[in-house]
């Protein structure tokens, strides 16, 4: 019964309190370590493998015959010490290696360092050469499209200038026809404007030439009247008489 309980303390609780106590133990030494052969490992560099040394040529941190001996004189058995002791180096092994599988050893370190460097002296050689090289083309490249360019804006510059003394002379060009045609109008219409008043004058001198014939004609027509008037009076004057003369001759021949 005791043996039950304290193999059940020692594979719950034992062996718990045990692993934190390795893990507050290293943990704290070999955060960075850890760290650094993670993100070696996810760079995937070329490294060679350094082996750990072996589960069973790892020496225990205790004496395992003494525990034997202080839990029989403490009232367990010789099976159940013995029974305790193999539960406590199977626990202290395997938490050993669990903390093995996280360490990084100094050699495995250093190679990875040396690795790094050598990748960086490799990167720094090749950034040299793009200096030399890349960066030298990238400069021909900028001075060739320079020039290119200044050529393109004289080119534009040249095109503009002409494209404006060509819009210039079109102007100047328009300008003196539009003026020559609005003086060719004004002519025109000062010529028109001439004739018209000139046709206006010779009409006015008709009308006033037509309205002398008329008025003479009508004067005349009017003297014509009155002789015709008085002509008429006359003639009937003297058809009166000559029948008043005849009335009184007819009279007198019947008294």
């Amino acid at each position: 019964m005791i043996c039950r309980q304290c193999a059940t303390l020692l594979g719950q609780g034992g062996g718990f309190t045990f692993r934190n106590v390795v893990k507050d133990r290293y943990l704290g030494r070999l955060q960075h370590i850890r760290d650094f052969h993670k993100t070696s490992n996810d760079r995937t560099y070329d490294m060679r493998k350094v082996e750990l040394t072996p589960l069973e040529q790892r020496k225990l941190t205790f004496d395992t015959h003494a525990l034997v001996k202080e839990l029989e004189s403490n009232g367990f058995e010789k099976g159940q010490a013995e029974v305790i002791v193999t539960a406590l180096v199977t626990l202290t092994t395997a938490n050993t290696d669990i903390v093995y599988r996280d360490m990084v050893t100094t050699s495995h370190q250093e190679i990875a360092l040396q690795q790094i460097m050598a990748h960086l002296d490799s990167i720094r050689k090749d950034m040299v050469i793009l200096e030399k090289s890349e960066f030298a083309n990238l400069r021909s490249e900028n001075e060739k499209m320079k020039t290119e360019l200044g050529q393109i804006k004289n080119r534009l510059t040249e095109e503009s200038r002409k494209i404006r003394a060509d819009a210039k002379l079109d102007i100047n060009l328009e300008r003196s026809r539009v003026t020559d045609m609005f003086t060719e109008q004004e002519k025109k219409l000062m010529e028109i404007s001439t004739e018209f008043h000139k046709k206006n004058a010779d009409i006015d001198l008709g009308t006033l030439e037509t309205t002398r014939k008329i008025d003479i004609e009508v004067a005349s027509l009017r003297t014509l009247l009155e002789s015709l008037k008085l002509e008429t009076v006359r003639y009937l004057a003297a058809t009166v008489f000559s029948c008043l003369a005849i009335a009184l001759g007819f009279y007198r021949f019947w008294k």
